[in-house]
């Protein structure tokens, strides 16, 4: 038993704390951008905040995938929002300053006039780095950063089956919440082995707890569990859709990893999503939940979903059969008892009462891990602070 929490109270409250973050960890980390099929065709962009800087990502006339700081060389305006198609040449709405989908500055109004000397090679965008992994796009502020290969190296082999880029996305299956909690809290419950057979006693009870496997690999979380017995001994008629992978498998189970420092995999039987953190304030952020299944029929769903639905109706239930459904723990919700509990945790903070009790030597021990790895980098800067 941990009695210590690897982080002062400050780190989830404090709006200093949170620029620290943002300048340390989300501006030098490799940041989820989207699907490869956000961008198909040559023209198609988007936009991604990773930390401070807000990334353009293009596909050009060669099908490649380049990458930019989101800012006019001018003023700073940013050049586009959102995701789009059809981009021939990125124009500043402030100044018309116009880019090719190279990079390059090639005409700005009254050059001659107004600029006279400066030299349109200067002020080329400045680039960013992309790169695919497992059918997800991913930037990084800095061109000259890790690779992706070796930032997700040591987790490669920690990771489900699923060809990702085999399965499909369904029109309105994006999920995203503003939760009021401090995205630390978010990570921290994602990866509490303690809480699954408690708080989800009733949501998650198809997974089998009792034999996780998980840990750091790096700075990434890796973990494993099977399925119950009852639930796999026909698993082809209880899985509420289609499989997405073979039920022969040797490992057969879900793969729930952490990426670093705020993304999280749901590699599961049926489905597989990627769960994307972003911070908004100390006290709020975003998750955008991206959900693939297999690329089957409409039949082929009705048939699973009839087939499955006894199981679930009997397997699934609220944490508290008392509550109204309308309550997260009468639900029968594990997303909405989660963020329930997220919320719940993050209002304590500003008691002056509040104090963090013991942890859980085993079940906990991702969560001091995680702590670690995020003191480790913020502290030198949040001490300097405090001698100033």
């Amino acid at each position: 038993m941990n009695s210590n929490n690897g982080l002062p109270i400050e780190a989830y409250i404090d709006s200093h704390f949170f620029e620290l973050e943002q300048k340390h960890i989300f501006s030098n980390t490799w940041a989820f951008a989207g699907l490869i099929e956000d961008v198909k065709i040559p023209g198609d962009y988007l936009t991604v905040q990773a930390g401070l800087s807000n990334i353009v990502i293009i596909k050009n006339e060669h099908g490649d995938l380049l990458a930019y700081h989101n800012m006019c060389r001018h003023r700073g305006t940013q050049l586009l929002e959102g995701k789009g198609s059809g981009l021939k040449k990125l124009t500043c709405p402030y100044h018309d300053w116009t880019y090719q989908l190279s990079g390059e500055l090639v005409s700005l109004p009254k050059f001659r006039s107004e600029f006279a000397g400066i030299q349109k090679d200067c002020l080329n965008l400045k680039p960013a780095n992309v790169g695919i992994w497992r059918g997800m796009i991913w930037v990084h502020p800095d061109p000259n950063s890790t690779s992706l290969q070796d930032w997700f190296g040591p987790i490669e082999n920690q990771l489900g089956p699923h060809e990702v880029e085999s399965l499909v996305e369904f029109k309105d299956s994006v999920v995203i919440e503003d939760i009021n909690a401090n995205w630390k809290v978010i990570v921290e419950n994602y990866i509490d082995h303690y809480h699954l057979a408690q708080l989800h006693a009733g949501t998650l009870n198809m997974y089998n707890h009792k034999k996780a496997q998980f840990g750091f690999v790096g700075q990434h979380f890796k973990f494993w569990e099977p399925l119950t017995d009852d639930y796999q001994r026909n698993l082809q008629q209880n899985a509420a859709s289609p499989l997405v992978y073979q039920s022969g498998l040797n490992n057969i189970g879900v793969w729930v990893p952490m990426l670093f420092p705020g993304i999280g995999l749901a590699e599961l039987e049926s489905s597989w999503s990627v769960f994307h953190i972003t911070p908004i304030s100390p006290s709020k952020s975003r998750v955008i939940v991206r959900t693939k299944m297999k690329d089957s029929g409409t039949l082929d769903y009705l048939k699973q979903s009839l087939s499955s639905a006894a199981f679930w109706d009997k397997k699934v239930k609220p944490k508290y059969a008392s509550f109204d459904q309308n309550h997260p723990l009468g639900s029968a919700d594990f997303m909405r008892e989660d963020i329930y509990i997220c919320e719940q945790l993050q209002k304590s903070f500003t008691s002056p009462q509040f104090e963090f009790g013991p942890s859980a030597s085993f079940g906990e021990a991702p969560i001091r891990q995680h702590q670690e790895l995020i003191w480790n980098i913020i502290k030198p800067y949040w001490d300097s602070r405090l001698v100033s």
